[in-house]
């Protein structure tokens, strides 16, 4: 009798402690990162605005965070394209495009490359701070760190 009661109070201790482990919580949608409309995002705030845009990849911490409507945009890097709502943007490195709103299809790849634009168009930035303070300008090209940042 003495076996079967350490028995189911050992039985009850588990269960317990089983209780008391911190318990997995399931994402809608998994966080393998498949979003509807071929979107994919991962990283802390990823794309967390979307609606309904379509062909979003965010990676990274806040990459395209603020995006609600837009489509085929691609952020990779802590803070890419942060502010964006515009269409056919590319941002690779962190803070790349972070304050763009509504400037559509610009690339910009480095760290601040492309940085504090705003409504600027058609504008390619490849290398740390290149097109920096670019804010309104459309169709320039700046390639190497620091290239046209005033």
């Amino acid at each position: 009798m003495k076996n079967r009661n350490v028995t189911f109070t050992t039985i009850l201790i588990v269960l317990g402690c089983f209780a008391l482990l911190q318990r997995a919580q399931g994402v809608l949608p998994a966080p393998d990162g498949c979003y509807p409309g071929f979107t994919t995002a991962e990283g802390c705030n990823a794309l967390k605005s979307l609606t309904s845009g379509a062909g979003n990849t965010g990676v990274g911490w806040y990459s395209l965070s603020s995006d609600t409507t837009h489509s085929y945009n691609t952020g990779v890097g802590a803070g890419a394209l942060f502010l964006n709502n515009a269409d056919s943007n590319t941002a690779v490195g962190t803070a790349a495009m972070l304050l763009n709103t509504s400037g559509t299809a610009n690339v910009a790849v480095g760290t601040d490359a492309l940085v504090y634009n705003d409504s600027g168009n058609f504008n390619t930035a490849v290398g740390q701070n290149a097109l920096f303070r670019n804010t309104t300008g459309s169709e320039n090209t700046a390639s190497g760190s620091g290239a046209l940042t005033s």
